[in-house]
């Protein structure tokens, strides 16, 4: 296993992102398009996860008014069990703290709030809907 995880710069590297996040929301959670790909697509930091030059999961990094807003985490099917999304989500919080935000959020479905508490987010607030998928606004200071 050779897993990379770099900040995508190349139009190839975006149109990997957004083939996972196709394939993951769209396709087995069945969002509409038009609510995945959105206004912050265009000026969010986009991660991609390699293994090999296999893509397997990635993220993105928006300051949403000073926050380091991290969302769009995907992980294909056949990569997940393997510990890739906690490695994914490690890098873009030490880019966020690189970056020089204190704080950072993100709107964790509700099954994946165990795994986000794992890396010190706190749920808060009501479970909300978002997309037909419940959620819950998570926290935590970096």
């Amino acid at each position: 296993m050779s897993i990379s995880i770099k900040i995508v710069e190349s139009p190839e590297g975006f149109d990997q992102c957004f083939r996972i996040r196709t394939i993951v929301f769209v396709e087995e959670q069945e969002v509409p398009l038009e609510l995945e790909m959105d206004e912050y697509d265009a000026v969010a930091t986009h991660f991609l996860l390699r293994d090999g030059e296999t893509p397997l999961a990635t993220a993105r990094l928006v300051d949403k008014h000073g926050l380091a807003k991290i969302g769009r985490v995907a992980v294909l099917k056949e990569a997940r069990g393997r510990g890739l999304g906690l490695l994914l989500m490690q890098a873009v919080i030490e880019e966020a703290k690189h970056r020089g935000f204190t704080e950072s959020v993100l709107d964790a479905q509700t099954y994946a709030v165990p795994f986000y508490a794992r890396l010190g987010y706190v749920a808060e607030g009501e479970e909300f809907d978002d997309a037909g998928i419940p959620h819950f606004l998570m926290r935590r200071k970096l």
